[in-house]
C-alpha cells in the first residue's frame, strides 16, 4: 500500500496527568503516516483524488491544541479516529505521539507512544 507521511507536526498542548502540565502545557509532536492507494492522484495529478496533507495537519492541531487528555495513549487513539472519519480514501494510520518534556526525574531524549490502525478493524 502506498504511503503519505507528515513527521515533525510540533503543537503546545495541555495533556498530561498533573495539574502542571494541564496549566502549562508543553509541547507535543506528532507522525502520522496514511496508506492508500495514491495512484489516482498520481495519474490525474489532481488533489481531489489524494488527501489533502495540509487538511491533515489542520485536524491534528485540533486535537493536540484542544481538550486535554491525560494519556497519549489517547490522544493518538482521537487523531487516529478523527482522520479515519475525515478523510475517506485512508486505509490504514501509523500515529506516533512524542512528549519530549514529559513529567520525568531524569535525562531522556522523548517519550512516544506508537499505534497503527486499519480502517474497519478494532
Amino acid at each position: 500500500m502506498d504511503r503519505i507521511k507528515i513527521e515533525g507536526m510540533e503543537f503546545r498542548g495541555r495533556h498530561g496527568c498533573k495539574a502542571a502540565e494541564r496549566e502549562l502545557g508543553q509541547p507535543f509532536i506528532v507522525d502520522v503516516s496514511m496508506y492508500f492507494d495514491v495512484s489516482p492522484a498520481g495519474k490525474s495529478d489532481d488533489i481531489n483524488k489524494t488527501v489533502n496533507y495540509a487538511k491533515v495537519f489542520e485536524a491534528v492541531e485540533a486535537i493536540v491544541e484542544g481538550e486535554p487528555v491525560a494519556l497519549i495513549e489517547a490522544l493518538a487513539e482521537h487523531i487516529s479516529e478523527a482522520l479515519f472519519e475525515r478523510f475517506a480514501l485512508i486505509q490504514k494510520l501509523r500515529i506516533v505521539v512524542h512528549k519530549p518534556s514529559a513529567p520525568i526525574p531524569g535525562k531522556f531524549a522523548d517519550v512516544s507512544v506508537s499505534i497503527t490502525r486499519e480502517r474497519g478493524k478494532k
